[in-house]
């Protein structure tokens, strides 16, 4: 029996293939997803028609993302975009019930971070060497965790 992630993630396929067959934009609608949602390791360049809200985690790791937009409004547990090529962090969500893991990108900027983030927020080891301090962080972003930034 399949789990919802395992659907989303094959229509998920399903569409990134038929963009490739045709040419044509197609989007895949849902709303709210509660557990996790899962969409990473698909070569995703496009968050468009994530959920709006996620009560679980939200991965979107190892991707090629050049942005957030399409993101979820709010994640409920972990948000997770390391190892893509973002450079800023617009479209993220606003509020981030868990972790907020950003490293590993090409950030050169902390603006559109979520503003209220529940556990820890990982900045470090951007691709482009730049560095983040923690009040880089605090000045963006109310976190309640460990911040790893350097």
């Amino acid at each position: 029996m399949k789990n919802l992630a395992q659907i989303i993630k094959e229509e998920f396929q399903k569409i990134l293939q038929e963009q490739a067959q045709s040419g044509l934009t197609k989007t895949l609608r849902i709303r709210r997803v509660r557990g996790d949602f899962n969409c990473r390791i698909n070569n995703l360049t496009s968050l468009k028609g994530a959920p709006h809200l996620v009560s679980g985690d939200f991965y979107c790791h190892n991707n090629d993302l050049t942005s957030l937009k399409g993101a979820p409004s709010s994640v409920g547990g972990n948000f997770d975009c390391h190892n893509n090529k973002l450079t800023s962090l617009e479209g993220a969500p606003s509020s981030v019930g868990g972790n907020f893991i950003c490293y590993d990108n090409k950030l050169t900027s902390l603006e559109g971070a979520p503003s209220s983030v529940g556990g820890g927020f990982s900045c470090r080891d951007q691709k482009n060497d730049f560095k983040f301090t923690e009040e880089d962080v605090r000045k963006v972003s109310n976190v309640e965790g460990i911040i790893r930034a350097y």
